[in-house]
Parts: C-alpha cells; sequence; structure tokens
C-alpha cells in the first residue's frame, strides 16, 4: 500500500513538472519587442546641453552643445548563447542628446527567449557603405537631413561631439568640435560594442523589456587616449586622431540596467 502511495506521489510530482515544463515552453514561443535606451551622461550626471559646465581635464572645461553618433548592426544573444541579428536593411540608427524620441530604440520581431548581451556597432560598416549610395536607402536622407554626412565619398559621420571649451590659457569660450568618421573605403574607423546586460531581457509575445545603456561622454576627451582641447580643439579627417576618437567612443556604453 505504501508503494502503491509512492508511486501515485510520484506520478503526481512529475505530471506537475511536466505541466510546468510545457507553460515554460509556452511562455518563450513566438516573437516580441526589444526597446534600448542609449541614455548620455557626463561622468555621474546626466549630460544637459549648452547650459552645464563640465570638468574636461585639470585645466579644461566644456559645455556640450550637440551629441550625435549611428547605432547599427544589434544583435541579441540569448541565455544559450544563440545569437539574433536584427535585419541589416533596418538596423541603422541616429541618437541625438537633442531628440529624446531618438534615443529609445524599438526593436521588433525579436524571437521570444532570454537574452543576456548585446551588440551593436557605432558608425556605418564598409560592407552597407560599399553598397553604394543608391543602396542606403531612407536612411541616408536620415543622416544627410541630420548633418551626419561629409559628402557621399568622405562618407558617414559616425560621431558628432561639439560645445565651447574654456582652459587656463583659454579664458575666452572657444568652439571645440569633434566629428569621426571612416572617411569612404580609406579609413575604417567603424567599430562594435558587446555588453553584458546586467539581468536577463526576457523577450515574450506580451512582454517588452528596456536595455538601458548609459553613455559616459567624458570618455570622448580622457579614454584611451586623452585630448586636450588646447592642441586639438577640431579634429574632423585625421589619420592618426580619428582611430583614437573612435577607441574612445567604442569605451564610453555600460549597461545601467535591464527593465522586464
Amino acid at each position: 500500500m505504501k508503494i502503491t502511495k509512492y508511486i501515485v506521489a510520484c506520478f503526481i510530482a512529475m505530471s506537475i513538472t511536466a505541466c510546468s515544463s510545457n507553460e515554460d515552453e509556452e511562455m518563450i514561443t513566438g516573437e516580441g519587442s526589444v526597446s534600448v535606451e542609449f541614455d548620455n551622461s557626463y561622468l555621474t550626471s546626466d549630460l544637459l546641453l549648452s547650459t552645464a559646465t563640465y570638468l574636461a581635464n585639470d585645466t579644461e572645461e566644456i559645455k556640450i552643445s550637440d551629441v550625435k553618433y549611428i547605432v547599427s548592426n544589434i544583435r541579441l544573444e540569448n541565455e544559450e548563447g544563440v545569437i539574433f541579428t536584427y535585419p541589416k536593411e533596418e538596423s541603422y540608427f541616429i541618437v541625438s542628446e537633442a531628440d529624446t524620441d531618438s534615443q529609445f530604440i524599438t526593436l521588433s520581431n525579436i524571437p521570444a527567449a532570454n537574452y543576456t548581451k548585446i551588440t551593436f556597432g557605432i558608425g556605418v560598416d564598409q560592407e552597407k557603405y560599399l553598397e553604394g549610395a543608391t543602396d542606403q536607402g531612407d536612411f541616408l536622407t536620415l543622416a544627410q537631413d541630420a548633418g551626419m554626412m561629409w559628402s557621399w565619398q568622405a562618407g558617414y559621420k559616425f560621431f558628432v561631439y561639439e560645445g565651447l571649451y574654456t582652459s587656463d590659457a583659454t579664458t575666452t569660450e572657444t568652439a571645440f568640435a569633434f566629428h569621426m568618421g571612416s572617411h569612404g573605403s580609406s579609413l575604417d574607423n567603424y567599430k562594435e560594442i558587446t555588453l553584458d546586460l546586467t539581468n536577463s531581457a526576457r523577450v515574450r509575445t506580451d512582454l517588452t523589456p528596456e536595455i538601458h545603456v548609459v553613455a559616459d561622454l567624458s570618455n570622448v576627451l580622457s579614454g584611451t587616449t586623452t585630448f586636450l582641447l588646447d592642441d586639438a580643439a577640431q579634429i574632423h579627417v585625421d589619420a592618426v586622431k580619428s582611430p583614437q576618437i573612435a577607441t574612445n567612443v567604442n569605451s564610453m556604453f555600460t549597461i545601467d540596467h535591464v527593465h522586464n
């Protein structure tokens, strides 16, 4: 009798486990959406255009008037190591500090899963650029209207960083501008960043997680390479300094949190 009761108990437990497994499998089928927020900061402060003064280094202070960058080629990796690549033709976006809506990128038709990593590029990759102007789609016009191109021959501006600065040597507010790109096909500064999520982004048909990415703009001047604006206030097309800016920009992104 005890054995019979034991068998019955085991059968019930197995049935419950099977039901739970089936429910879990049902929960992670289908497709959903992901929202990726790009939140610009300066060290621990929220970035404020044209009004706040920030310490660039020991001798220079800056007021930032414009920050824009191209985000592209987004990929998500789930907890099993499977990578979902967002369709390339839909994967080019311009994030502007002056445009709040642009700081939220919505990705749709994402396979339901628990995602643990995100990868994205800053700029436009050579594969896309070498397709030619006629194959850039609507993004070419969008970039032109946003001031994110020099010309088709010179290429896209991947990153725009402008403002005013003062220093111990330059007490009058003076303009600075860092524009970084690949300059056609002659100098490739396109880079990709992979970030581990603080907790998994649970994409479901009825659940849209938000991945909160913080971009610390202090890294532009004080990242791997340190720039003094008294020495280099205007950097546009430079075979040495443009790749250094690209590396600094590459290191300014972190994951703050994930909302599910």
